[in-house]
């Protein structure tokens, strides 16, 4: 089995197996995919690459909620 690897999301110390996909990461954590968006490494990062973005040591994720509302 793999060590786990180290990053930071939303600049909280995270711990996550190598290689996991940004969906399964998002959902490990307890985001809604959907409802999110997600900046990765200091670059927004588009919906249509998250399933093929493997989380790497160090890596640097910030997590927005969207909120409804008026």
């Amino acid at each position: 089995m793999s060590n786990p690897i180290t990053l930071q999301v939303n600049g909280e110390t995270r711990n996550c197996l190598p290689e996991t996909s940004l969906p399964d990461l998002l959902q490990q954590l307890g985001f809604n995919p959907r409802l999110v968006a997600v900046e990765y490494n200091g670059e927004i990062l588009h919906r249509q690459f998250w399933s093929e973005t493997r989380i790497q040591q160090g890596d640097r994720i910030e997590v927005v909620t969207i909120v409804g509302g008026g």
